[in-house]
């Protein structure tokens, strides 16, 4: 399957009632258990890699650009590649040449007229090389540890005046908001204001995303979508998936050196909650 660009994924489900799944990569087996649980879900999906995990990798972005790359050029399903939560503007102009079509430029912790210059010139940039530039206005909170922020908190919702103000004075090609998930979230308890999800899809020309989503059971994320949601983003769910597995099989096989006996159970765990979610967010038309 030829590798796909991100806007491509966001147009084909722009008004269908569905959305697209976006899933973070820190290894090669995230990678490919993404890409077997679209394959599996049928369903096209985005392989994020975050500047965290960038860094994880010894600040090198080639060597899991180039995995992510191979395994989406493999797969059987469309996928794209995306960089996630990128404030560095170096990694941010390495996005086009190590192959991803979509960044997502985050100056959401400066303050708001710092944040407008900041990604305004990431856009201008970013489409002067074909790369679509997500963005986020509020603070959707949990982030490098950072605990969730309370639902009545200044900042932790998006404004849908000031969001509309903020793509125009920007030209984001898409915007993450802030209406009640939060990253990090290892169980699936969060409540979304959907009258606010309405409200913003009114105001805002772009695409909403969704950050946050592994904290979101699945009839809060559907009713997120028809609302106006299109990029579903999942990362600790994946992450949880495989340490339980990994967990597990080490437990019961408290001798085993070997690590593809233990990998393999946490890559298939994460392939099968890839599937799970793309089953949510993007079911096949009937």
């Amino acid at each position: 399957m030829v590798l796909v660009r991100t806007g491509e994924l966001i147009a084909a489900v722009q008004e269908s009632g569905r959305a697209v799944g976006a899933f973070n990569v820190i290894t090669l087996e995230h990678a490919e258990a993404i890409a077997a649980g679209a394959e599996a879900a049928g369903a096209p999906a985005i392989l994020q890699v975050s500047e965290n995990a960038v860094k994880f990798h010894g600040g090198r972005l080639g060597p899991i650009a180039a995995a992510v790359n191979a395994v989406a050029r493999a797969a059987a399903v469309p996928l794209a590649l995306h960089l996630d939560h990128i404030t560095s503007p170096e990694l941010l102009r390495a996005a086009h040449p190590e192959g991803f079509s979509s960044v997502m430029f985050d100056a959401s912790k400066l303050g708001y007229g710092d944040n407008v210059k900041a990604t305004a010139e990431a856009v201008r940039w970013g489409h002067r090389h074909g790369i679509l530039v997500e963005s986020e206005l509020g603070q959707v909170g949990g982030k490098d540890g950072e605990p969730p922020l309370d639902a009545h908190a200044p900042g932790a919702r998006t404004d849908p005046a000031e969001a509309a103000a903020y793509v125009a004075d920007t030209g984001v090609d898409a915007l993450a908001v802030a209406v009640g998930s939060s990253h990090a979230m290892t169980e699936r308890t969060a409540a979304l204001d959907h009258a606010l999800i309405a409200r913003l899809r009114a105001a805002v020309p772009v695409p909403l995303v969704l950050h946050g989503s592994s904290g979101v059971p699945d009839e809060e994320i559907r009713a997120a979508i028809a609302a106006g949601m299109t990029k579903i983003n999942v990362g600790t769910a994946l992450n949880s998936a495989f340490t339980g597995a990994v967990r597990a099989f080490l437990e019961a096989h408290p001798s085993t050196v070997d690590p593809r006996k233990y990998i393999a159970p946490g890559r298939e765990e994460m392939a099968q909650t890839v599937e799970r979610f793309l089953r949510v967010v993007s079911p096949c038309p009937r």
